[in-house]
């Protein structure tokens, strides 16, 4: 039962060349996100992202969050910004991304500097999340204690009174967004005999060289 090393699987992916992959990691990226969607069933949180973080000690903490954004600046999520993840970055603002399709046998690592995204872009976002979404938001001191469920459910209470109207929920001001500005980024593939493809964007002033590493 406590004996994990035996429990493996085979993976079959197909190769990954340089050749065969974009030259720009976030147009590389939103096309394995689009594979995915077509590829995967609806039971799959495609944009599920593994975040970590580390605080001015330099000690770790890892979390998943979902990307809600993802262009030419770079990759978006958002939170409290008094949670532990918001308090990581407020002190040491690096951040590394990990996202993980296993029926796809594939991950892609990202990292870099992160930066709280503009109030007006985080209100617009904020404004299309559900009714329920924005009042926890309100509700919830996130990584704060409390002392039981109870307690929670009265807190979202109280926000459903304070907030009648769905249409006029504003967006709370410790709550926001952040986007984590890649240097590096890299696609790793599953292959048999565990010798992986794994294929690496650095940056190279305005540029990107992409590098082979071994498995």
């Amino acid at each position: 039962m406590g004996d994990l090393g035996g429990r493996r699987r085979t993976y079959d992916g197909e190769p990954l060349e340089p050749a065969r992959i974009d030259g720009d990691p976030i147009i590389q990226l939103r096309r394995w996100i689009d594979e995915a969607y077509d590829l995967l069933d609806d039971a799959t949180e495609v944009t599920a992202t593994a975040l970590a973080t580390a605080d001015a000690h330099g000690r770790p903490s890892v979390r998943m969050v979902l990307l809600k954004g993802l262009d030419a600046r770079g990759l978006t999520f958002f939170t409290n910004h008094d949670s532990r993840k918001g308090r990581d970055l407020h002190d040491n603002p690096h951040a590394a991304l990990c996202l993980h399709w296993q029926r796809l046998h594939r991950q892609v690592r990202v990292s870099g500097p992160c930066e709280p995204v503009a109030r007006d872009e985080a209100a617009a976002y904020f404004a299309t999340r559900p009714v329920g979404s924005r009042l926890s938001a309100w509700a919830s001191h996130q990584s704060a204690p409390i002392e039981d469920r109870a307690a929670l459910e009265r807190r979202m209470a109280r926000a459903r009174a304070e907030h009648p109207d769905d249409a006029t929920i504003p967006l709370p001001p410790h709550w926001g967004g952040y986007r984590v500005r890649p240097d590096e980024v890299e696609l790793w593939q599953g292959r048999p005999d565990r010798l992986h493809d794994r294929l690496v964007y650095r940056r190279d002033g305005d540029a990107w060289r992409i590098h082979r590493l071994q498995p």
